[in-house]
Formats: C-alpha cells, structure tokens, sequence
C-alpha cells in the first residue's frame, strides 16, 4: 500500500525540482523518515500509481485538486513517485504550473493501484472500494479516462453520475440521454493510498538538515 515515506517523497522530489537541488533517493527518505519517526520501511518496490496534489484551505482545512496524474503501468517506486510528483505539479494542463511559493499550502496523496478486474458492465464496481478506468469508440474516434476509487464517494455521486462524468472527462459530447447506447468497456481497480501536508515534510526536511548540520 501507499505510506506516509511514499508521500514525504513526493513532497521531496517536488520541493527539490523548485529549489534546484538534488533530491534525497526513496531508500534514503525511508531510512531517514523511519529513523525519525521510530518506525518499520515498507517492501514494495513497483506499482502503478497516481500522484495527487491538493490545496488545503488555512481557513477551513478543505482540500481542492491542484493536480493530479499517474500510470496504469507498473513503475519502480523511486522513479514513478518522483517523476509523476513534478509531472502532477507542472503539467496538468488543467491548472498553472504549482510554484515554489505554494508549497507550504500544499498536501500530496499517493494511490497505488491494485486489483484489476474487467467488469461485466456499467454497473459491476462499488462506490468507495473501486476505481474506474473505462474506453470507447464512436464514430470512429477513441475515448477513455479514470477516476480514482475516493472520486465518486468524495463528490457524492451514484454509480450512472459517475459513469457519464467519465465519459465527458474522456471528451465525450454527445446528448447525456444517449451514453447507454455507447460500447463501454470498463475495468475496476483498486487503491491504496496515504496522504500527508507539507508540514510533515517540513518536519521531517527540517530534521534531515539538522542531521547533516550536527554530522
């Protein structure tokens, strides 16, 4: 499953990308951060996986998408985590470029997808247990997109209002009432997942550089 080491890398390889530096590896944040937080290293070592980055409100503590991309392909945790964490942050074309001087207002999550299951239809997934990867042709031209297994529950939606904002994401603009006569073919998944804010990163980030400095 996704750890808290897992997310404090992101926020590494992020912060390191917009300051310039060279980042700490996965192996050393895990050594370090178990180190100090007196706990047990994870074993995985690929997964496919996606790198969310939201805003949190210093008002409210709500959270808003800031980013968000990653692969259905199994990746090497190390360069997965920090290439999707720069590329969820940078180049999401649906928001500007997350700058240096976010950081601080910033939470990341990282899901690692498990389970993949073809579907018998629509319908065959459950809200808050699966994603939903699902593809299509019509008229020639090719569709397909994702939302992760905590989209739906987070939103609020059913199952059909689910499926139908899939099918627009993927770009899809077709009359709503006609999406049934669509040949969907839908894959279920399942996610693990952890979190964390920037002021664990800079927990920890503030006790790795008291390391070195006292070294």
């Amino acid at each position: 499953m996704a750890t808290k080491e897992h997310c404090i890398f992101a926020f590494e390889a992020l912060a390191a990308h917009l300051e310039q530096r060279k980042p700490l590896s996965l192996p050393d944040t895990i050594q370090l951060y178990n180190t100090s937080t007196s706990s047990l290293p994870t074993e995985i070592t690929d997964s496919p996986l996606f790198v969310t980055w939201n805003t949190v409100s210093s008002r409210t503590g709500d959270t808003n998408l800031r980013g968000c991309i990653g692969t259905f392909e199994a990746q090497d945790l190390e360069d997965g985590i920090s290439s999707y964490a720069i590329t969820a942050a940078i180049h999401d074309t649906r928001f500007n470029p997350i700058s240096k001087r976010e950081l601080p207002s910033l939470e990341v999550a990282i899901t690692l997808l498990t389970d993949f299951e073809d579907c018998d239809d629509a319908m065959d997934w459950e809200i808050g247990t699966h994603g939903i990867r699902l593809s299509f042709t019509d008229r020639g031209k090719r569709y397909g997109s994702t939302y992760l297994p905590d989209v739906a529950p987070e939103q609020g939606w059913t199952k059909e209002e689910t499926i139908l904002s899939l099918i627009r994401k993927g770009g899809w603009m077709g009359k709503k009432d006609k999406w049934h006569d669509l040949d969907l073919k839908v894959v279920r998944y399942q996610g693990k997942k952890d979190d964390a804010r920037y002021s664990e990163f800079k927990q920890f980030r503030d006790w790795v550089d008291a390391q070195i400095n006292t070294a």
